[in-house]
């Protein structure tokens, strides 16, 4: 990655900016109420619930303290994951993904048809995955996957298999908070994720020499339920204002973890929370590491707004679509350029 080849440029009007705003008003939620063996009044709850739901409505992002993820497990994952992009690239290309494995080693992917300047390692948090067979959305067939685990570092697959259940465990802690903000039962979400199609990203930013003129990720949405990411201290992900529109950097907080709510969140809350564009910067000095999961349904999940959320005067803004369908579609554009922008929600928005 030293030459910076043109399909890395950004358009001028996506290009980062030298100078940035801190995000400090991405709220940093203290999540103790919630894992404290002692008694938490109903004040205090009630109080982090409303925390959550203000920070999904005004932000879509927010951080979280005492969380309940042991710092070891994120030391551990972090280590390993070091060791494995500081090998070859050949070695690492040893469990490359590619349209038919949809997990591993991948250095050439694309978001909004620019190339990122990053390289990454996937894996599913549940196994074997069940995938669709091709990107063809009237291909029916599916085939089961499993994950791609390189011989080294050789403590890699036992240290992601434990941190992806240490994540889920967190997810269902978020999504109990997300679903009382919206005066849902505690455990209206979790049905969704019988047979989840989760997964854990690895990724590695390495220093970029034209840090003005290219991403480490373009601006995009999550298309999934919720995104947990771990950061290191270099820092780099950038949250769109929803007030106006700036782009804001999220100071890394020691052993915080970074929330957003994905489109699925977006259309089973009728719009009540949205998904918020983000995007990462590199620099030319450090590299950076983090560690994002993405709590996803099975494919077989229709997402459309839940039931309890609509009515006469709030009715469904958003038609019903497939999820397998909808990510296979969107995957397409992760290999190669497309001439149209990736399928998208407000696809299936309903005209009012």
């Amino acid at each position: 990655m030293g030459e910076v080849d043109p399909a890395f440029i950004q358009d001028p009007e996506h290009r980062p900016k030298i100078s940035y705003m801190e995000g400090k008003g991405v709220p940093l939620i203290d999540l103790s109420p919630i894992l404290s063996s002692n008694n938490v009044s109903a004040i205090e709850f009630e109080g982090l619930v409303k925390e959550v739901g203000d920070a999904c409505k005004e932000w879509g992002f927010f951080q979280v303290i005492n969380h309940g993820v042991p710092l070891e497990k994120r030391e551990r994952i972090d280590g390993a994951s070091r060791k494995f992009f500081a090998q070859s690239l050949e070695e690492k290309r040893k469990v490359r993904r590619n349209e038919k494995k949809v997990t591993g080693y991948y250095d050439t992917e694309h978001t909004k048809n620019v190339r990122d300047w990053k390289e990454v390692f996937d894996f599913a948090v549940e196994g074997p995955s069940i995938v669709p067979a091709s990107h063809e959305p009237d291909d029916s067939e599916v085939i089961e996957l499993n994950n791609q685990w390189p011989e080294n570092p050789p403590e890699l697959r036992e240290t992601c298999q434990d941190y992806g259940q240490e994540m889920v465990k967190l997810a269902y802690r978020l999504l109990e908070l997300i679903a009382l903000s919206l005066d849902l039962p505690a455990d209206r979400f979790h049905g969704f994720f019988k047979d989840q199609t989760s997964f854990i990203r690895l990724n590695h930013y390495p220093p970029c020499p034209t840090p003005e003129l290219a991403l480490g990720v373009g601006r995009h949405k999550d298309a999934g339920a919720l995104t947990i990411l771990a950061q290191d201290d270099v820092g780099g992900l950038e949250v769109k204002q929803k007030t106006d529109g700036e782009w804001v950097r999220v100071k890394p907080t020691p052993d915080a973890y970074i929330i957003n709510v994905g489109d699925i969140i977006q259309v089973w809350s009728n719009d009540t929370y949205e998904s918020v564009e983000h995007r990462v910067i590199v620099n030319s000095e450090r590299e950076r590491y983090s560690y994002p999961f993405f709590l996803l349904p099975p494919l077989s999940t229709m997402v459309e707004p839940l039931e309890e959320l609509t009515n006469k005067k709030n009715p469904a803004k958003y038609r019903a679509y497939n999820w397998g369908e909808f990510i296979s579609n969107r995957s397409q554009s992760n290999f190669q350029k497309q001439k149209v922008e990736n399928l998208q929600i407000s696809d299936f928005k309903i005209s009012e």
